[in-house]
């Protein structure tokens, strides 16, 4: 279902259960384990999240939910059926490293909520990408709504959520939904070049910069002092040291 491999300091998790990557509780399973192991090890500085399938990941199982209606008490197995998911988006996103998609092509409800659990999103132009629960009566329930909201703003989220449309990737990238987006045939290799670029930045510098960027949606964290915490202990680092010497030797070239 899924496949765990590493380009020198890039993680790449392939999604690999055909035909759709169907997201349930078997799949996010796997995807538990691997963060277990990932959380673990600290040689690693990008996590590339990609499918080899013709679709990023499906969303969650209709037939399963709509099984729910018929059982004594319905509301509260929704509830238990949502949380994993809500669980499982939250440990990526709480990732001190750095988490790239690779949107390949649809990405709706619970797999655009994958999607958004990650830093940064490059996307196919082909690509759908949307939450369209309220056509099915329900609302995204994995973290949709808030983080579509806090990423692209109210008004964003609004469109994406109420209209229930998905839209390609070139609209996602206008609407701040994704940060890049390029032709299908173009999409992996520009992906695993922007991975492998960010992968080579000190580890140190990126895992400060990721949680000075969270740091701003924490109304009890001074991001300004934070800030100033933070570079004072970069500044005395044999990363820091290494990479301003490299600079000011090809600036006198």
């Amino acid at each position: 279902m899924i496949e765990l491999t590493r380009r020198g300091k890039v993680a790449v998790l392939t999604l690999c259960r055909p035909p759709v990557n169907a997201l349930d509780a078997e799949l996010l399973g796997h995807i538990n384990r691997a963060l277990d192991g990932l959380e673990k090890d600290d040689t690693w500085t990008v996590l590339h999240i990609r499918s080899n399938q013709k679709v990023f990941v499906a969303g969650a199982d209709i037939a399963y939910m709509r099984g729910m209606m018929d059982q004594p008490n319905p509301g509260a197995l929704m509830a238990s059926y949502l949380d994993p998911f809500q669980g499982a988006f939250a440990r990526i996103e709480a990732l001190p490293q750095v988490v790239i998609a690779e949107i390949n092509g649809a990405a709706l409800g619970g797999g655009f909520e994958l999607a958004l659990s990650c830093d940064l999103r490059y996307a196919a132009e082909e690509a759908k990408l949307g939450l369209p629960e309220l056509t099915l009566g329900l609302i995204p329930g994995a973290g949709g709504t808030q983080r579509l909201t806090r990423i692209c703003g109210r008004g964003t989220a609004a469109r994406i959520i109420y209209g229930a449309e998905p839209v390609d990737g070139k609209t996602a990238l206008d609407l701040g939904m994704v940060q890049w987006a390029c032709p299908r045939a173009e999409l992996e290799e520009k992906t695993r070049a922007l991975a492998d670029r960010i992968a080579e930045l000190p580890a140190g510098a990126l895992k400060a910069a990721k949680h000075l960027v969270h740091a701003f949606e924490d109304p009890q964290v001074d991001g300004f002092k934070l800030e100033i915490d933070y570079a004072a202990k970069l500044v005395a680092t044999a990363d820091a040291r290494h990479q301003m010497d490299a600079f000011l030797n090809k600036s006198k070239k």
